[in-house]
């Protein structure tokens, strides 16, 4: 992946603002970024977080 924290609760934090900021959506932050979706979900998911898109943010 990009330069992005690796650390899953340091990613979770800059995930979250940068979506809260930046990008309305999971979608639009990767297609912008040039992140793969998939392995943000999963490496977060392995920290126990899970995307909630009624709220746009890992919770």
């Amino acid at each position: 992946m990009k330069n992005i924290p690796k650390d899953p609760f340091m990613l979770v934090s800059y995930i979250n603002t940068q979506m809260r900021d930046y990008y309305g959506t999971l979608d639009e932050l990767c297609l912008a970024m040039g992140l793969e979706k998939k392995e943000i979900c999963d490496r977060l998911s392995e920290a126990g977080f899970e995307y909630d898109a009624k709220v746009g943010r890992f919770l």
